[in-house]
């Protein structure tokens, strides 16, 4: 992240300005997916949209215990805002036979937290954020947030679903040596606008953004200034003075 930088021109985070890495919160879902696999048995297939590099993350993805990965990819797909890449990843996921849709909380550098609720949406399925423990059952899953606001929360969701989780869910562990070796070969399978029939190029990418970043500022440093009384004053004599000298106190 400190190597990227911002188009003020356009708007928009320049992803070509520093390596491509998988979103630190979303290897707490690539965790959770795979302890998932070891308990219960699954098929688990990661799905990204960005540029053709990202396919090295992908099979990074594979070597931490995925078993598929698809890289949804184009030209026409830059440029989007949380709306429109909710509507591309949404149709990417609806041609793949799944129960479970896991997400990151938010990316670090977009950092709003909407893609997920959006994909769901969508695909009109119930979702739930900020879970950290996971329980499948016969069509459904058993939640459990986070702590928030002081207190913690079950929720049960029939299946399908999506389920954004955060840093509690589970620790990512590095990948075995021998699924590093395996995942060099890994097949990316790559998504175009072509082969996501239910869109049109004006509902992807910059063209299918109904939000736009019109200015970039960046705020100057700001401080507050202090003034030491060291008179034996009372406390009303210094708040009186404070307010006579334009707010020190």
């Amino acid at each position: 992240m400190e190597r990227v930088r911002f188009d003020r021109e356009r708007g928009v985070v320049d992803r070509a300005s520093a390596s491509a890495e998988i979103n630190p919160f979303d290897l707490y879902a690539l965790q959770a997916a795979a302890d998932l696999k070891a308990e219960y048995g699954a098929y688990v297939t990661v799905v990204s949209m960005g540029p053709e590099r990202c396919a090295d993350s992908l099979q990074d993805a594979v070597a931490r215990g995925a078993d598929a990965c698809v890289c949804v990819t184009d030209r026409r797909f830059g440029g989007a805002d949380t709306y429109a890449t909710s509507k591309t990843l949404a149709a990417a996921v609806a041609r793949l036979d799944y129960d479970l849709i896991l997400c990151g909380e938010k990316s670090v550098d977009g950092d709003t937290a909407q893609v997920g609720a959006g994909v769901a949406e969508l695909l009109d399925i119930p979702h739930s954020y900020y879970v950290e423990k996971i329980d499948v059952g016969e069509g459904e899953v058993t939640l459990t947030t986070a702590d928030i606001c002081g207190s913690k929360q079950q929720r049960r969701m029939k299946l399908p679903a999506l389920v954004s989780v955060g840093r509690s869910i589970a620790s990512p562990r590095l990948p075995e040596l021998k699924r590093k070796i395996d995942s060099i070969s890994a097949d990316v399978k790559m998504l175009g606008l072509e082969d996501l029939t239910a869109l049109s190029e004006d509902e992807v990418g910059a063209k299918g953004s109904p939000t736009k970043v019109s200015k970039i500022v960046i705020p100057e440093d700001s401080r507050r200034d202090g003034e030491i009384f060291r008179d034996e004053i009372s406390f009303i004599e210094a708040v009186k003075a404070a307010a006579r000298g334009g707010g020190k106190s």
